[in-house]
């Protein structure tokens, strides 16, 4: 059953990719906590293993959802080019800073920066802001090192803080999913190295393991989130921009909620 787990994870995981334009992470970091635990993983390393098991198969996810959205030209690389470097450095800081915090402190942390990102999408953003100029390639790299950050501690893609940031830089809502599914991928490679470098000496971890990383959870979660990320681009290129953005937000409001009252103690 708990291979059937990874599966079930990592098809809405990769749905979620594709129709969002993130990573899935705040859909397996949520679940994997919640496996790790009803599988008596030890209590101290189980945020941290879901984080890092997480930034391992947004890699995977990442790469199908970029190809399905850029053949649909949804992708503005330029964009992607200005912001890259900075997703790399701040996902590898990203991953030295999370090493440092307590796992419960870990998820209330991610659910509060979920909750705070689900009331904007859901209250805040509901127009889009096709006449703003882009931000200069300086405040493109800032964005991305801050994304990046912030990403490699929450474990995701980055994509409940790229889409918002691109949206208000004057993208359009599909060309926002589309190269948050982009830049999703260095922070994932970045991040998940980080996890697996700063893991590596932690004592107490179960067996198949490298680092904060399960492989096997990986992989099952890799294969399915890879094939149902293709149905996701194809609908969020027929859903209206509207329709994506509350569904987001809508999304961010549940797996935030999950966390935070779990960090607390409550569930």
């Amino acid at each position: 059953m708990l291979y059937v787990w990874f599966v079930i994870a990592g098809a809405f995981a990769g749905l979620s990719a594709g129709l969002f334009g993130v990573g899935g992470g705040m859909i397996i970091v949520p679940v994997l906590v919640w496996i790790f635990t009803v599988y008596a993983f030890p209590p101290e390393v189980i945020t941290h293993l879901a984080i890092g098991t997480s930034l391992a198969t947004i890699a995977v996810t990442s790469l199908s959802s970029l190809m399905a959205h850029n053949k649909r030209g949804g992708v503005r690389w330029e964009v992607w080019r200005h912001m890259a470097l900075g997703l790399v450095i701040g996902s590898l800081v990203g991953a030295g800073v999370a090493d440092m915090i307590d796992g419960q402190m870990l998820q209330v942390i991610i659910g509060a920066g979920a909750l705070m990102m689900a009331l904007k999408m859901l209250f805040l953003s509901n127009k889009e802001q096709l006449d703003r100029p882009l931000p200069h390639a300086g405040v493109q790299f800032g964005a991305g090192t801050g994304i990046g950050l912030a990403s490699s501690i929450f474990g995701i893609g980055g994509g409940s803080l790229t889409v918002p940031f691109l949206n208000w830089s004057g993208l359009p809502m599909r060309q926002s999913v589309g190269t948050s599914a982009a830049c999703g991928l260095p922070i994932a490679l970045a991040g998940a190295t980080g996890f697996a470098w700063f893991g590596q000496d932690v004592v107490n971890m179960p067996a198949g393991t490298i680092g904060f990383i399960h492989i096997t959870g990986f992989l099952c979660i890799s294969v399915a989130s890879f094939a149902m990320a293709k149905v996701g681009a194809k609908l969020a290129h027929i859903l209206p921009a509207l329709t994506l953005k509350r569904a987001f937000g809508v999304l961010l409001l549940f797996a935030g909620g999950q966390l935070l009252l779990s960090g607390l103690g409550v569930l």
